[in-house]
């Protein structure tokens, strides 16, 4: 199930950060809530210092949902991981620049198993590095914290970051996703969306204190409002 051609506004709770003791609760109260998809993040202890999620995850997960799952690799060598995550449920890979030799080649063998591809930039890349490679892409994810580790702030100076990144999708059609990673408040999505986001991860705001429905109403009417701030600039 593609997450692309729909460009309205859409939340992807991470599920990094909701009650792993009861997630399929948590994944049927955030789908009644409106979440657009599911966020699911993949990291080696390598090139974050963390560790989370494999495939067997995320096909738990699949059995709970018929939601997109949005896969985020946050480790090396990400070509090694791609069937083994298509096979588990993954509608969209999402891989880091930083961590890809052939970002081309890589999103070329994600499309071609059935996948949409994204990548991720983290707080200190160039967006602008993204954009040989953007007819291969269907997202680009900003990192707006240090990826690894949920409960970060947001960080403001990649307010910037989102704006270049849908100038870019502009330029293309705006057949790119805008995706928006880490920090994402009702605050923070709010100017999020006004830079120009499409697709907004969202972690403790999404799952905290288990008032799933009514958190994910909030985020998603501060995003709304930003959006429409964003038109209303002349």
């Amino acid at each position: 199930m593609p997450l692309s051609p729909d460009r309205n506004l859409r939340l992807a709770p991470s599920l990094l950060s909701a009650d792993f003791s009861d997630l399929g609760s948590a994944v049927r109260r955030a789908e009644e809530g409106g979440a657009a998809a599911f966020h699911l993040d993949v990291m080696d202890g390598h090139f974050v210092p963390n560790l989370s999620f494999g495939p067997a995850l995320v096909a738990a997960v699949r059995r709970h949902t018929r939601l997109p799952l949005d896969i985020h690799l946050m480790v090396e060598h990400p070509e090694r991981f791609l069937d083994p995550f298509r096979r588990a449920g993954g509608d969209r890979l999402t891989f880091h620049l930083e961590a890809a030799s052939d970002p081309a080649g890589l999103a070329r063998s994600i499309r071609a198993l059935g996948m949409e591809a994204a990548v991720a930039v983290r707080p200190e890349t160039p967006v602008a590095r993204v954009e040989p490679w953007l007819p291969e892409l269907d997202a680009i994810l900003v990192m707006t914290v240090h990826p690894g580790f949920s409960g970060q702030l947001f960080l403001p100076e990649c307010l910037d970051k989102i704006a270049e990144a849908r100038a870019l999708s502009d330029r293309a059609g705006g057949r790119v996703d805008i995706g928006v990673d880490g920090g994402v408040t009702s605050e923070t999505g709010r100017r999020a969306a006004r830079a120009g986001g499409t697709f907004f991860v969202c972690g403790n705001a999404a799952f905290e204190g288990g008032a799933i429905e009514a958190n994910l109403a909030r985020l998603r009417e501060a995003i709304r409002q930003g959006a429409e701030d964003r038109h209303a600039v002349p």
